[in-house]
This record gives structure tokens, C-alpha cells and sequence, in this order.
């Protein structure tokens, strides 16, 4: 597969991830306080249940705010060549993509409200088969990646 790829997303996403998973986080703090609240009024079951599941959703937060975009942002890595993108991620298991330009039909970006007011956004690449991603990444080098991955693919279209 030759060397690996170079590139690292863009250093904002451990606070875009950390505000997202503690939003998320958040949200499901919702179920186990409703079950105290509900417990005390309506059920007659024990209220521990509760607290169990206020202790997971803080161990989540934990997981899903701090830890998992740390271990995202030393392992995300990509590279844009004249004939392929490289793209590395996983954690555990770690994958490896090549997508030859050739195969590149569009690439577009996007960005939800939390990636936006830290200045970045996702790079989507689609083929016929599939979806790839690259989060992460300054708008500014999301909008000239997505340029140059569509220059280099009509070149290589024309070249077929």
C-alpha cells in the first residue's frame, strides 16, 4: 500500500466532538432522570435503577466527549495523490481506503451547527459502490480538497 498517508484533520475537532458527545450525552441523561422523577410519582420500583443509568450516560459522556475524539484525532489520516486518496482511521481496528480517482463520481462537503462555529467541515467523497468521509477539516481545506479531488477525477475521466 506504499506509505501512509501524511495528512491530520484539524486540531478544533477534539472541542467540536467533546460539545457533541456532551450534547449527546446529555440527551440520554434525560431517560434515566425521568425514571427517578417518574419512580417517586408513578412506579413503585426501585429507585437504584435510576442511578445505574445515570452512571452509564456519565461513563458515556467520559467515552463519547473525551476520549474517543482524542484516539479519532491521532489516528484520522488522509492523503490526496494525482491518482488516489488515502484515507486511515479506526482504532481498534484499523482501515485502510484507496479510492482511485477514476472512481470518484462527486465530492461535496457538509457541516451541522457545532462543526460550524468552529470553522470546519466533513469532506464526502462518493463512487458508484460507496461513501467516504474525511471530518474534520478547516472549511477553508474542505473547499480546496473537494476542488482538487474534482480537477484531478475529471482528469483522470478524461484519460480513460
Amino acid at each position: 500500500m506504499g506509505t501512509e498517508p501524511r495528512e491530520k484533520i484539524d486540531s478544533r475537532a477534539l472541542k467540536a466532538w467533546f460539545y457533541s458527545g456532551l450534547l449527546w450525552g446529555l440527551a440520554l441523561l434525560l431517560i434515566p432522570v425521568a425514571y427517578l422523577i417518574l419512580v417517586n410519582i408513578v412506579w413503585d420500583l426501585p429507585a437504584w435503577y435510576g442511578w445505574l443509568g445515570v452512571g452509564l450516560v456519565i461513563l458515556f459522556i467520559l467515552w463519547e466527549a473525551v476520549i474517543i475524539p482524542r484516539l479519532k484525532l491521532h489516528f484520522w489520516r488522509y492523503e490526496i495523490r494525482e491518482e488516489e486518496i488515502d484515507i486511515r482511521h479506526g482504532v481498534i481496528i484499523i482501515r485502510r481506503t484507496l479510492i482511485p480517482m477514476i472512481r470518484v463520481q462527486h465530492v461535496d462537503t457538509e457541516h451541522g451547527p457545532i462543526m460550524r462555529f468552529f470553522g470546519l467541515a466533513t469532506l464526502r467523497i462518493s463512487t458508484a459502490a460507496t461513501n467516504h468521509r474525511i471530518p474534520a477539516l478547516s472549511r477553508e481545506k474542505a473547499a480546496e480538497l473537494r476542488g482538487e479531488i474534482s480537477a484531478l477525477a475529471r482528469v483522470s475521466d478524461e484519460d480513460v
